[in-house]
């Protein structure tokens, strides 16, 4: 759906290595970027290109996740074999060398392929890592992880636009600011990122946008963690504003926020005017006990109806991300708080996720010290898989809740009730369908997250993991071709039913007005009526501190 933001981030760099010609006046350098997403690497065809010049480069692995990182020392092996230089960089060797003693979480793996290993971030130490390998002397560990860069006045994240026409919707990305003040245990960005936040001038991201907009790109996701936490948040809004309104870009972006944005003045109005059309917020639970397990204190449920109204009164689409297997979790009461969310919030997207102990975060390095099992495969610390034992489901339980949350949710009548909401509030009813079609449909069909989709799989029998028996291509194009025919066969299908039932709803004369509990203006006695605030101890609970809060201000105030 998106472009990697570290790739991005890591070609603006390194073209400004190649504008002031740091291996010297003689040397060009030639940059190829490859997004694996949407584009496969032809390793043969590219160890070849190296060996043409005489092994003179190097193949940097960018922005490497945990689940990412065995197909990254796939990849990286064949390099290696023709003794090509390769570095490896990202949130899981910066993890591991954040939380972990360095030798775990396979990092042994890099050090006996002699491929170097950069944690930390690389404003101002590109130059560095290339004449490095210039001089055939890559250093098997570059660890800036103590040493975290400022990025205002850096070179911006870019990417030409050949390299973003694989991606749903023409969009990219970039970060206006890194790291986060929060303690979210299972988040990995506040121990690779830091918790002192670094931030772009507004300068900065109109620059961005001018370069992106004169090869014809307006849309992208600002990838801060929260942005609504960034200290210029207002500055570079109000810059954002002047390219759409006085420029006439026509700005189509995507922020994260927190739960209690809407309280910041005019954040949202100027959301909206700097060309904000979705928002994603991490809402993570409805039950504030499972908030509190995973440090996750910021997010007060009493808030959650308040702001989504906020934004929904601006047309803007929200999106949540919601995390199963906290540990008061069961079957039963995920199903309770998917009906209670469906009921009584008015977000339009959600995304699940399973809680996963990342390596890098606080839940995987509690796990490591203590000896608690974790599964040893990292192709499946993704989200999407169970990878530790739960205290009150079986590790199927776990999985077979995950599979029927998006199924209970994107329910054909609840659908149908997002797009009727959506009609009432303003909410462009095409881009919902856009969204609604993949997330109602990629994980029963692909077996993946939505955020890993796309319109076509790419697949090829040489691709396999090294491990597994090569499959003749006799058998496997046939396969894949029914596959992908059957596939788009039930995507067709579903797109047809979601634009016919917006078609109708949208031609309803009363669909402007309607109403249902979840729109309803929040009210002085929701704490009584809402299941939000009454089928949880926790829920209970935070209402009743909210109200001893106000009763002791009230006291205060008349003292």
């Amino acid at each position: 759906m998106i472009p990697s933001n570290s790739l991005a981030a890591i070609y603006g760099i390194a073209s400004d290595c190649v504008e002031r010609q740091v291996l010297g006046p003689d040397v060009d350098i030639d940059i190829t970027v490859i997004d694996e997403t949407n584009t496969r690497v032809n390793i043969p065809a590219l160890v070849d290109k190296l060996r043409r010049n005489d092994n003179f480069g190097m193949v940097a692995l960018v922005g490497v996740q945990s689940n990412q990182y065995p197909r990254a020392l796939d990849i990286a092996k064949p390099f290696r074999d023709a003794q090509i230089q390769v570095s490896i960089g990202g949130f899981h060797v910066s993890g591991c060398l954040s939380m972990l003693d360095g030798q775990a979480v396979g990092l042994e793996a890099c050090r006996d392929m002699e491929i170097s290993i950069f944690a930390g971030e690389l404003e101002g130490r590109l130059d560095r890592l290339l004449q490095d390998a210039a001089f055939g002397r890559l250093q098997p560990l570059y660890n800036f992880m103590n040493d975290l860069p400022g990025i205002g006045g850096t070179p911006v994240p870019f990417l030409p636009k050949d390299d973003i026409h694989g991606t749903l919707g023409l969009s990219t990305s970039f970060d206006a600011g890194r790291g986060c003040p929060y303690q979210c245990s299972f988040c990995t960005i506040i121990n690779v990122q830091g918790r002192k936040s670094r931030f772009r001038s507004a300068d900065d991201v109109e620059k961005l946008v001018r370069m992106n907009w004169a090869q014809g790109i307006h849309k992208f996701f600002i990838t801060d963690d929260n942005f609504a936490r960034n200290k210029d948040w207002e500055a570079i809004f109000d810059r954002l504003i002047e390219l759409k309104e006085r420029d006439g870009i026509p700005l189509g972006l995507m922020i994260q926020v927190d739960t209690l944005c809407h309280k910041i003045p005019n954040f949202i109005e100027k959301s909206k005017r700097a060309g904000v059309t979705r928002v994603f917020i991490g809402l993570e639970n409805v039950n504030p006990d499972n908030l509190a397990a995973a440090k996750k204190n910021q997010n007060k449920i009493t808030e959650y109806r308040r702001m989504l109204l906020a934004w929904k009164a601006q047309g803007i689409m929200t999106l949540a991300g919601y995390i199963l297997g906290f540990p008061a979790d069961t079957p039963e009461s995920i199903r309770r708080d998917i009906a209670i969310i469906q009921e009584e919030l008015p977000l339009d997207v959600i995304e699940f996720f399973i809680l996963t102990p990342l390596p890098g975060s606080e839940d995987h390095q509690t796990l490591w010290k203590t000896g608690v099992a974790m599964d040893p495969d990292l192709n499946i610390y993704d989200v999407e898989h169970v990878c530790t034992a739960h205290p009150k489901m079986s590790k199927q339980e776990w999985e077979n809740i995950y599979h029927e949350a998006w199924s209970l949710y994107y329910s054909p009548k609840h659908v149908k009730t997002l797009l009727r909401r959506a009609i009432a509030t303003g909410v462009p009813l095409a881009s919902l369908v856009k969204v609604l079609v993949s997330f109602a449909t990629t994980v029963p069909l692909e077996n993946v997250h939505p955020l890993q989709s796309g319109l076509l799989r790419l697949k090829h029998p040489s691709e396999r993991r090294p491990a597994l028996p090569r499959e003749h291509p006799a058998l496997f194009w046939p396969r894949f071709a029914w596959e992908t025919f059957a596939k788009h066969v039930s995507l067709a299908g579903t797109i047809v039913r979601l634009a016919a039932s917006a078609y109708f709803l949208a031609r309803d004369p009363d669909a402007k007005a309607y109403m249902d509990k979840a729109l309803t203006p929040v009210a002085n006695d929701d704490d009584e009526k809402l299941d939000l605030f009454t089928k949880t101890d926790g829920g209970i609970a935070a209402v009743n501190h909210i109200k001893k809060i106000a009763k002791l201000t009230r006291a205060n105030s008349a003292a």
